[in-house]
């Protein structure tokens, strides 16, 4: 495999992102990618400092001539989704990305590959250390811990930011400008169990496994209807033929990644082993044409294991698999306003038990508060039903589109002059710190781009080089005819 990105172009974009990927940075692990970048703007002699949230700020100055145009904030966030293929053995608190050049692509080795959001910080390197370049005055804001809560951003320090304009370089298809975003909201749920023993003797204990599902963003890839490995899992649990006692699940991993694999504990009757085997194998098969044409590889299978001490009381484990089953996912309704987007859906990203409780989370977005509200409440509503506890947390709004925008008018004229074609004007169903930031700084006149990047949140992410190359000499001319003052 070719892993030597460095040879790509444009050279320096990917120079900073062939040492990002080598810099260990999931979520709230972000230490080593924040002392890269101020050890970076110290070296180009840039003024840069660390906020009480971890966000980053570096000011590089107007180029002679350009001190008339509005300051300009390029944003992206450090963290990157930590997620990988089972059979991948990887610490991302500790490993360095295995990325390398596929073909027309770049892509990792079993394991995220980071483009999101590693692109957008590479490319305001980028831009940072470049003399070349022709720009007004420019502020980079590399924020904190957006993958899992935003902290970064709604920890950002009042009064820090002085530019009006600000550059949000973390969407995912080249060619698109986003001109707005879904608010988001957390559902937390847990069930607490005292463990009960298992049966001495008349079980045999099996392991229940979904996978081979594509997962991926749970706000981009949400209207692809794929299959949710919880779900899925959950409903054969329900529909089984025999008895099932359950005494463990593991499902899902992030909250905004769809669940691409899940397993359960059981124990079934010694007698019934067969019978289940034979369902599960019928179940597969039904699944598998329910996804036709969205998932080629759902497998799910069951095996015999070694038994479990312990196990959830029964009626503990049927009120969760009954919630579950009647837990709302997916894509529940689209924008009227702008065709072809998603307005609000929910993700069951988790379900986990550890012995004593069973802890659940679900992300749900929306474009519109009121709606996202009564949906996590509707969710909380199914879980009380089931003796569950659910808490809703982390609600963040959304931003809604300024179409008279100085900077949208501007970056579509660029665009047109550069490439012959008019960009996309979209929204966008994932939750970009945009609403958050402009919480905090009202009147920023604010667009998000970036490069084309597949499957993020997954370990098939990939993204197109040339793109990037296009990307960033959008950014680059953009910056060159900024709007005046």
């Amino acid at each position: 495999m070719n892993r030597n990105l460095t040879a790509l172009k444009p050279e320096l974009v990917w120079k900073h992102f062939a040492e990002i990927v080598r810099i260990p940075r999931p979520s709230s692990h972000e230490e080593r990618i924040r002392r890269y970048i101020l050890d970076f703007a110290a070296a180009q002699g840039l003024e840069a400092r660390e906020d009480a949230a971890h966000n980053v700020y570096v000011r590089k100055a107007a180029t002679p001539g350009m001190e008339d145009r509005k300051g300009i904030i390029l944003q992206a966030h450090l963290d990157m989704v930590p997620q990988k293929n089972n059979d991948k053995t990887f610490d991302f608190t500790t490993d360095s990305i295995d990325a390398y050049i596929d073909g027309e692509w770049v892509t990792a080795d079993g394991t995220t590959l980071g483009a999101d959001n590693g692109i957008g910080v590479a490319s305001i390197l980028a831009v940072l250390e470049d003399r070349t370049l022709c720009h007004g005055p420019i502020e980079a804001l590399f924020t904190a811990t957006e993958e899992t809560g935003m902290d970064g951003a709604f920890g950002l320090e009042e009064g820090m930011l002085q530019g009006e304009i600000l550059l949000n370089l973390d969407s995912e298809q080249e060619g698109e400008l986003y001109v707005g975003c879904a608010g988001g909201l957390d559902a937390n749920i847990t069930f607490d169990y005292a463990e009960t023993a298992t049966p001495a003797e008349g079980y045999t204990a099996a392991r229940i496994t979904v996978k081979g599902l594509k997962g991926g963003h749970s706000g981009i890839q949400i209207i692809c209807q794929r299959a949710n490995a919880n779900k899925l899992l959950f409903r054969l649990l329900n529909a089984a033929p025999c008895e099932l006692l359950l005494a463990s699940v593991d499902g899902g991993g992030l909250r905004n990644a769809i669940p691409r694999e899940a397993e359960a504990t059981v124990l079934v009757p010694a007698a019934e082993f067969g019978r289940l085997s034979e369902a599960v194998a019928a179940y597969e098969k039904t699944v598998q044409a329910e996804f036709a044409g969205i998932e080629e590889g759902i497998s799910v299978r069951v095996e015999a294991c070694g038994k479990p001490a312990g196990m959830l009381p029964r009626e503990t484990a049927l009120a969760l698999i009954r919630a579950v089953v009647a837990c709302p996912d997916g894509v529940a309704r689209m924008s009227m306003a702008m065709p072809g987007l998603v307005q609000t859906s929910s993700n069951l990203a988790r379900v986990v038990s550890d012995g004593r409780t069973v802890k659940l989370q679900c992300l749900l977005r929306s474009s519109m508060a009121s709606e996202k509200q009564a949906l996590g409440e509707a969710i909380a509503a199914v879980f009380a039903l089931a003796g569950a506890n659910t808490e809703l947390t982390g609600a963040y709004d959304g931003w809604n589109p300024d179409m008279s925008s100085p900077i949208l008018a501007a970056m579509k004229a660029s665009y047109e002059r550069r490439f012959g074609s008019a960009p996309a004007i979209t929204a966008i169903h994932a939750g970009l710190e945009c609403g958050i930031i402009g919480s905090h700084y009202p009147g920023l006149d604010m667009i998000s781009f970036g490069p084309t990047i597949c499957y993020p949140h997954s370990p098939d992410e990939k993204v197109e080089i040339a793109s990037v190359g296009k990307f960033y000499e959008f950014l680059v001319d953009t910056l060159a005819n900024a709007p005046k003052k």
